[in-house]
């Protein structure tokens, strides 16, 4: 029995900081079940970042080149939002794991709420990719170590010794000097947000206080 034809338009949100093996197998997958797929990557703030966003861009776009019907943009909010923006039907996600796959299923039920004409596939990763991770991949190369069994070359190559330089950690004092200013009643002015990348999460509503010119939430 041959495979169905690949067809539709489909989005793959994450933040690959980096792209791994697990990604580029998971990314040629949903390559043949879907005619189009977006892959769109996103800033993530509960992590520290190992690559920015722009160069994520640039090597996702080299490792996917010789998949047809893939592009890569980048897009912040609300994923049901970007699907919707961008015409796709169906959000694809990868699991590693029953944690993972928990997780994804109480995310594709929220997305589903917020847009239920947007459905989620969830893809199985390989077994002999399933020990890798972006955070597992940042630690060793913040070490030092050999990467090439867990990233396509083009990242290994960028993240060997001497390429990826670490972020000096600010002084006490500069710390306080980037504090987050304070509002009326001494209460701490909000900033946009953003939850876990590829996922359901909202920067939320903001204001400005015309006479401080704080940033407020609604």
């Amino acid at each position: 029995m041959s495979p169905a034809a690949p067809s539709g338009h489909a989005l793959f949100p994450g933040t690959f900081d980096p792209v791994t093996l697990g990604h580029l197998d998971l990314l040629r997958r949903a390559a043949r079940l879907y005619n189009r797929l977006t892959v769109t990557v996103a800033h993530n703030a509960t992590k520290q970042e190992l690559l920015p966003i722009a160069e994520r861009i640039t090597l996702l776009r080299e490792v996917t080149r010789d998949l047809p019907g893939v592009e890569v943009v980048q897009v912040d909010g609300l994923v049901v939002r970007a699907c919707e923006a961008l015409g796709a039907r169906v959000i694809v996600r990868g699991v590693r794991s029953a944690a993972d796959l928990e997780y994804e299923i109480q995310m594709a039920r929220t997305n589903h709420a917020l847009a239920p004409g947007i459905e989620t596939v969830i893809l199985a990763g390989a077994p002999e990719h399933s020990h890798i991770s972006s955070t597992l991949v940042r630690q060793i190369a913040g070490l030092g170590g050999n990467l090439e069994s867990f990233v396509p070359p083009p990242i290994a190559a960028r993240l060997r010794p001497g390429k990826t330089q670490k972020k000096k950690r600010p002084s006490p004092r500069a710390n306080a000097a980037r504090s987050p200013p304070t509002g009326p009643q001494g209460h701490r002015s909000l900033q946009p947000g953003r939850g876990r990348a590829g996922l359901v999460h909202c920067s939320g509503r903001i204001a400005l206080d015309p006479r401080t010119g704080e940033l407020l939430a609604r």
